[in-house]
């Protein structure tokens, strides 16, 4: 077999890791303030915003694929609102890509800031505020360091869902030459056109970068646990 890439390919890889470097620096600036304030908070609706942001570990990604294309339709509330504002709809845009792969790769990003940051003792805390270190330099001093594992996990976990999704991409991006085509729905074309060595090629390059990734995750994890 010919497993050489195409044109088409490579521009599928590269919009591919330019959505999953976005959605991944997106989800950290949301979910580490979030994973925080489940970690910490007493809040009746704590248990509430947990399931909610854990809904797309069990949700087919259809379900979820399509709900986010009736909100952002022209028909939706989000659409409304876009269009009120004089913006673009979302559907079939690599913004709307970013928007969906967000949503959808949430709980992959929070799930493990949660655990190492409700895993921090109480009296670190305790200590930095006997010190009058505010809240924020507790936060980015005494927390940060410390969770250094989670982040590194929830960036790993974030960036290599994104890059392995397909049923929500295809329903809000489409199949759009180099805007909303990534290399899942790509290797989707090339089964439906028998083009099978062109999909094993790229089928093959997302199993070697999943195997390296959770590799790279696992190595640095037990090497944090030695330390």
């Amino acid at each position: 077999m010919d497993f050489a890439l195409s044109p088409a390919d490579i521009a599928t890889l590269w919009l591919t890791l330019k959505l999953a470097t976005t959605v991944t620096l997106i989800l950290l600036l949301i979910g580490t303030p979030l994973a925080w304030w489940l970690a910490r908070t007493t809040c009746i609706f704590r248990s509430a915003v947990s399931a909610l942001v854990a809904l797309p570990i069990v949700l087919p990604p259809t379900v979820i694929g399509f709900y986010l294309l009736l909100a952002m339709g022209p028909q939706g509330w989000l659409g409304q609102a876009m269009q009120a504002l004089h913006l673009d709809l979302l559907p079939f845009t690599f913004a709307g890509l970013v928007v969906a792969s967000v949503i959808y790769s949430l709980p992959f990003v929070v799930q493990p800031l949660h655990n190492v940051f409700a895993a921090i003792p109480e009296s670190f805390l305790e200590t930095a505020a006997s010190l009058r270190a505010s809240a924020g330099d507790t936060f980015f001093s005494v927390v940060l360091p410390l969770a250094k594992p989670g982040v590194m996990t929830a960036a790993v976990l974030g960036f290599a869902h994104t890059v392995g999704e397909f049923g929500v991409v295809l329903m809000i991006g489409g199949n759009i030459p180099n805007q909303t085509r990534v290399v899942a729905v790509q290797i989707y074309d090339h089964v439906e056109a028998m083009e099978y060595a062109s999909a094993h090629g790229l089928s093959l390059l997302m199993l070697v970068f999943a195997f390296v990734a959770l590799l790279l995750l696992y190595h640095f994890n037990s090497t944090g646990r030695r330390k």
